[in-house]
């Protein structure tokens, strides 16, 4: 994961928007020169780094491919990898059984000038309140906290190896680092990371982590998750940053369930444990639970700063600056 955070001029770049010629030309190098026109070019709600596209590649003898394109925005505000890093590390995925869009192409600039990502399109819901309301998602919903333990278990059983370039620094080092350089000061930030100091607890297991294992980032469809999405803050780590993230109460939208606002934390423990053959230790859990917290903070503060400075104009990033507050409340509440 590489964390900016950016006190100097606006950097400006040459980029060209998403349009429907851009999108052709990207289908095109990826499908082959036989799809001659796109329909339905449209951009998606929700993702604050990036840009997501949808639209439907069409060949000339009558074969239509639904795509989605993912764009990063410019000023680097999502403090993920690369793009190419998450087109490795979702090929590996689907290799470990892990429901995911398969990668079509990546491109470092052309023709944006920025990168991108070019997957398949699957079929499903990611609105977590349509997630947590919708009649005909009720079967998912009571199989959800079993499902992502299994899903964690499959993630965690990718070799860190097998995904070249993936990061394996400390995530607290790098978090901390780029709340230090903010230019506000955030003192129940400073304690959540004196409170990981003195209850930091043994090394163990090193895994390939998604990083943003969360409603928002899963695909439902009426039995189940369809899809794991945005890999952008994949890393290598310890499997319970993975678990402890989805506990966050950031991602339960409302619910008075831990887990996605969905289940119960017993159950996504013994479902992990018997997928991975892993004992989940919940005092660990909750150390990762009370750095996951610190860590949204900073990236919310972190996406704010990004408009301020002008990388990106988005009352949406700026917006997730007052969330900040909220984060820190629920800080202070892990701590007592």
């Amino acid at each position: 994961m590489e964390l900016t955070a950016t006190q100097g001029p606006t950097e400006r770049v040459t980029t060209r928007a998403v349009d429907t010629p851009v999108a052709l030309e990207i289908a095109r190098s990826a499908l082959g020169q036989r799809f001659d026109t796109v329909s339905g070019l449209r951009r998606l709600t929700g993702g604050a780094s990036r840009e997501t596209w949808a639209f439907d590649a069409e060949g000339t003898f009558g074969r239509s491919v639904p795509l989605i394109l993912q764009v990063e925005r410019p000023g680097a505000v999502n403090g993920g990898g690369t793009m190419a890093l998450e087109a490795a590390v979702q090929r590996a995925a689907r290799g470990a059984g892990v429901p995911v869009p398969e990668v079509l192409a990546t491109g470092a600039k052309h023709p944006l000038g920025r990168p991108y990502l070019l997957l398949e399109r699957l079929t499903g819901e990611t609105i977590p309140r349509r997630v947590l309301r919708a009649p005909e998602l009720s079967v998912a919903r009571q199989r959800f906290a079993a499902e992502a333990g299994e899903l964690l278990a499959r993630v965690h059983s990718i070799a860190p190896a097998d995904v070249h370039g993936i990061d394996a620094a400390d995530p607290v080092e790098q978090y901390s680092g780029v709340l230090h350089r903010l230019p506000a000061a955030y003192p129940a930030l400073e304690l959540g990371l004196r409170w990981l100091q003195w209850h930091e607890p043994c090394p163990g297991d090193r895994v390939v982590l998604h990083g943003d294992f969360r409603l928002g980032n899963l695909l439902f469809g009426e039995t189940g998750i369809r899809g794991v999405l945005d890999w952008e803050l994949c890393h290598v780590g310890d499997p319970a940053e993975d678990l402890a993230w989805l506990c966050l109460k950031a991602w339960r939208f409302g619910s008075g369930s831990p887990i996605g606002g969905l289940g119960e934390r017993e159950e996504l423990y013994r479902s992990y444990e018997r997928a991975s053959g892993r004992a989940v230790d919940p005092e660990r859990v909750h150390w990762w639970e009370v750095f996951g917290n610190i860590k949204w903070a900073v990236i919310c503060a972190l996406q704010a700063q990004a408009h301020r400075e002008g990388h990106v104009r988005s009352v949406e990033l700026l917006s997730l600056g007052r969330k900040v507050s909220e984060v820190e409340l629920e800080l202070l509440g892990l701590l007592s």
